[in-house]
C-alpha cells in the first residue's frame, strides 16, 4: 500500500529550494524536498544520486521511509524504531517495509 500524500501545488520544493549540492547533513526536511522533488518531476532519481553523491539504495530507503511514515521516518534516530513497525494507515494490518 503506497501512503504517500502527494504535497498541495506550490509545495513541492522548486529547484531553487532543493538543498544545495555540497550537503553533508541530511536531516529529515532535506530529504523530505528531495523525494518530494522526484515524485514531481521536477529533478530526475539519476540527477539527485549524481549531484548530492548518493546511492540508489540510500536515495531509495529515504522513499520508502517518507511514503510509509512520512517525515519521521526520515529522522536518523528513528530509523531503528520504524523498521521493524507497522506502516502508518495499515489499520492493525501488518504491514512490513523490506529493506
Amino acid at each position: 500500500m503506497n501512503n504517500f500524500v502527494e504535497p498541495p501545488p506550490g509545495q513541492v520544493p522548486s529547484m531553487g529550494e532543493l538543498p544545495t549540492p555540497n550537503t553533508v547533513r541530511w536531516v529529515a526536511r532535506r530529504k523530505a524536498a528531495v523525494v518530494a522533488a522526484v515524485r514531481a518531476g521536477k529533478i530526475t532519481m539519476e540527477e539527485v544520486l549524481r549531484v548530492y553523491q548518493l546511492t540508489e539504495e540510500e536515495f531509495l530507503s529515504w522513499q520508502r521511509s517518507f511514503e510509509s511514515h512520512g517525515l519521521a521516518g526520515l529522522r536518523a534516530t528513528r530509523i531503528q524504531q520504524y523498521r521493524n513497525r507497522p506502516a502508518r494507515g495499515t489499520r492493525g494490518r501488518v504491514a512490513y517495509t523490506a529493506y
